[in-house]
């Protein structure tokens, strides 16, 4: 072969090859595939569905989502939330208000619609329909040390430098890095269509409900004409959460409107000690179990560490061996840890404090108004749990406590 022929060979070859390949299409994977390609790389993101698609979750975008979302991008807002009641398992409600918006509020579907859109017009390629089966680094399958290959269930193999994956928390990716689950809860929700009139009472207005049983919680979120009505509790009692979310329906006066979509979910989050990559493939949102543990709100982590694993998914598609591919994956763990790690190790010692004492929270909340001051803060992103513990000292003095 003439090296003409044989450089364009080469060409033909690298050209099969995508620089990232990025499996799950929800918030995590498409602020990957985002982040990855608008620097220029070529960039595939699988989805096993096709979209849109729904997903069980509140819909709350609190600041530090706002401030991940790529440029020029506009919330599909469902409502914009000014105030908050809270109580405790349907007693001692009270109702706080701001001014300024707290939060807002999407509907799935849309939302993670949108941020594909932006994947795409950065330049990355979407396929639905797409299932991954195994990820494999060596073997048959892999013509060289920098190439991943992506197998699909229908046996074709996608050739990658690097691999992010954000398709779950039971998916294929997590499993192929080795990421340990420490906390499984089950959350329980039903989209209830309502009268313009009962919709009229909750707009601009969520309830939070501190529940029965230890760290659980309930929430009604307005969307215009429907309500998101649900209930997250520890793994282990489903039939006590389902009992939880049926009384709840039933307290509020919601029984009699029937539920559009009624589904379930479990979150996970991660231990302290999973691992975050393998290899050339990283692993972000729920698929790294990152979510904070006491709220379990997944959709700012997932917006978070997608960036986050676009950019270092970069770096490892650029390295030319195995130490540097390695010294770039630790470069993206070091970021996660320091930043969405901390907020979770905070997280986790406040759902101690709020599965031990529910009655001390809800009175501080509503009764406090430096407390009700500081929930307003995270909500709008001006500041974080891990901020709040580090500037105030009787707040570490407190969660230190429960560490003894």
């Amino acid at each position: 072969m003439s090296s003409e022929n044989a450089d364009a060979g080469h060409e033909h070859e690298e050209s099969s090859v995508w620089d990232v390949v990025v499996v799950g299409a929800g918030p995590a994977g498409a602020s990957a595939a985002y982040a990855a390609a608008v620097a220029g790389r070529r960039v595939l993101l699988l989805e096993k569905a096709e979209l849109p698609r729904y997903k069980t979750c509140g819909g709350g975008i609190i600041g530090y989502s706002r401030d991940s979302l790529p440029p020029g991008f506009e919330l599909p807002l469902r409502d914009r939330i000014h105030a908050v009641t809270f109580s405790l398992n349907g007693r001692l409600a009270r109702t706080r208000r701001s001014r300024r918006m707290l939060f807002g509020l999407i509907n799935r579907p849309e939302f993670d619609a949108g941020l594909v859109e932006q994947a795409q017009k950065a330049g990355a390629e979407l396929r639905t329909g797409a299932t991954v089966s195994r990820v494999e680094q060596h073997g048959a399958a892999v013509p060289d040390r920098r190439t991943v290959a992506v197998v699909l269930s229908g046996g074709e193999t996608v050739l990658a430098r690097a691999v992010v994956g954000a398709d779950g928390s039971a998916g294929r990716i997590g499993a192929h890095v080795g990421v340990k689950l420490d906390q499984v809860d089950l959350g329980l929700e039903a989209e209830i269509p309502v009268p313009p009139t009962v919709a009229e009472d909750w707009a601009g207005r969520v309830l939070i409900d501190w529940g029965p049983m230890p760290g659980s919680y309930g929430w009604v979120f307005p969307k215009g004409d429907t309500l998101t009505v649900g209930v997250i509790s520890a793994r282990g009692d489903g039939a006590g959460t389902k009992r939880y979310l049926e009384d709840f329906i039933a307290r509020l006066g919601l029984a009699g409107f029937e539920p559009k979509i009624s589904s379930g979910h479990l979150t996970r989050c991660r231990s302290d000690d999973s691992p975050l990559s393998r290899g050339r493939v990283l692993v972000c949102g729920d698929a790294a179990g990152l979510l904070e543990p006491w709220t379990r709100e997944g959709i700012s982590f997932a917006l978070r560490s997608g960036r986050l694993a676009g950019e270092w998914a970069v770096r490892v598609a650029e390295s030319h061996d195995a130490v540097d591919a390695r010294r770039q994956a630790l470069n993206y763990a070091f970021a996660i840890k320091a930043g969405l790690g901390v907020e979770m190790s905070v997280g986790r010692r406040m759902l101690k404090l709020f599965e031990r004492r529910p009655g001390l929270l809800h009175a501080v909340l509503t009764g406090f108004r430096p407390a009700w001051n500081a929930f307003a803060g995270i909500t709008r992103g001006t500041t974080s749990l891990a901020e709040l513990v580090r500037s105030h000292p009787l707040a570490q003095r407190a969660l230190s406590a429960l560490d003894r």
